[in-house]
Formats: C-alpha cells, sequence, structure tokens
C-alpha cells in the first residue's frame, strides 16, 4: 500500500542546510496499523506529510498505492489524495462556518455522493455526536471535535488514514475514548492507518512501532499484543 525507498529531505535555514530525513526505507501492508514516534524534531510529522503526498521530497521516492508521488505535480498529488486519503490532525482543522455535520459531508459531497447527508448523519451518530450534527464546533469540545475530525475522516471512504497527534490536544481520559474510536473504526473499514504519536497508548495499539531519532529509523517493532487483538476482532 505504502512503499518508501532512500527518502531524504533537506531544509535550508539561515545556519545552512538541515537534513531532516536521512534515507529511509520502509514499506507499509494495507490494512495495517503502524505509529511513528520519536522526540520533537525527530522527523515524525515530516515524514508523514510526505508519506500522504503533502510534501515533496529532496530524494528517494514515495509509492503510494502504486503511485511515484514524485512524478506527480501537485495537483495530480491533490487529486489522488482525495480518491485514496484521509486525515485526523491535532487540531481537528474543522472548518469552524460549518455545523459538525456539514464538515463529515464534505468529503462525501465532493465525490458527488448524493447520500452526503444520510452517510454524514450516521457517521455522526456511529460517534456518539448524533444529537449534536447541527453545532458548530467552538460549540462542541475538543474531544468532540476531535470525534468529529475522525468522522470526517471516514467518510471519505479513505483507504489510508493518516493521523498526526490525534489524541494531542486532549485530556488523558478523552484521548483514551478518541483511541479507542479511532480504532474501533478503523477495524471496520478496514483502513491502512498511520498515525504520528508521543502517547505509547496509542502506538501500542498498532502492528508496528517506527522509532525515528534524529530522522533516522532506529527501530521497526512488531506488536505482538495488537496483532492478537486484531485477529481477535475479525473472528468474533
Amino acid at each position: 500500500m505504502i512503499k518508501i525507498e532512500n527518502l531524504v529531505k533537506r531544509v535550508t535555514t539561515s545556519e545552512g542546510e538541515l537534513v531532516i530525513l536521512k534515507s529511509i526505507s520502509l514499506a507499509v501492508k494495507m490494512a495495517e496499523t503502524v505509529a511513528i514516534v520519536g522526540a520533537s524534531g525527530s522527523g515524525k510529522s515530516t515524514l508523514l506529510g510526505l508519506m500522504a503526498g503533502l510534501d515533496t521530497a529532496s530524494s528517494g521516492e514515495v509509492i503510494l498505492n502504486g503511485n511515484r508521488l514524485g512524478e506527480l505535480d501537485e495537483e495530480q498529488r491533490a487529486v489522488l489524495r482525495g480518491q485514496l486519503v484521509g486525515f485526523v490532525f491535532q487540531s481537528f482543522q474543522l472548518l469552524p462556518s460549518l455545523t459538525a455535520l456539514e464538515n463529515v459531508m464534505l468529503p462525501i459531497e465532493l465525490k458527488n455522493d448524493r447520500s452526503a447527508r444520510e452517510k454524514a448523519t450516521l457517521l455522526l451518530t456511529r460517534v456518539g455526536l448524533g444529537e449534536r450534527c447541527h453545532h458548530y464546533p467552538n460549540q462542541l469540545s475538543g474531544g468532540e471535535q476531535q470525534r468529529v475530525a475522525i468522522a470526517r475522516a471516514f467518510a471519505s471512504e479513505a483507504r489510508i488514514l493518516f493521523a498526526d497527534e490525534p489524541t494531542g490536544n486532549l485530556d488523558s481520559a478523552t484521548g483514551g475514548k478518541v483511541i479507542d474510536l479511532l480504532f474501533s473504526l478503523n477495524k471496520e473499514y478496514a483502513t491502512t492507518l498511520v498515525l504520528v504519536t508521543h502517547d505509547e497508548r496509542l502506538a501500542q495499539k498498532c502492528h508496528r512501532t517506527i522509532r525515528l531519532v534524529a530522522g533516522e529509523v532506529v527501530s521497526d517493532q512488531f506488536n505482538a499484543a495488537a496483532a492478537v487483538a486484531a485477529e481477535g476482532s475479525v473472528h468474533a
């Protein structure tokens, strides 16, 4: 589903060239869940942005569902994201002028799906916000806003979901509920999930944990307990 080959990202600063990512190679399988962890400044969010086609590499290649992102221009990458990718951000990224329902309807409407309202309503009900459909983001708590953002991500019927610190702005109890919801929906939709997090609870729920230090992969660990839990949910 995702393949990375010798990926390098450099930026020019007032103090000279800074190498953010150093020759990273890895692969993510279909329906796999992967956590990218590391200290601030380790390159986690940069790697996520490159994998999602939001940024371009200095060298190396990202292959997303068979598409080499380095061979596409920005418009082509945007079309590909619209077809394949969903996002959940730390800061929610909801449109303040739209209600919860309208925010979730938006990616469905962009696909010219006439059942946008029905599908969005069902998803908001699924995340426990059926009675909050017509509230605006500033009328919702942080946890509620993140649940709307998760509903919106799955509304796009994306094959790949990228999440950047999805519990970063939430307290521990609310973050735990959001984690459970995210993985419950992910299993239901069989989505490939790649997330950046500082939250070890969240990382341990993924099939794999990839750890970055100073722009390099220092470990790529298989989480046996998460795999067993996922297998059990399939046969339940």
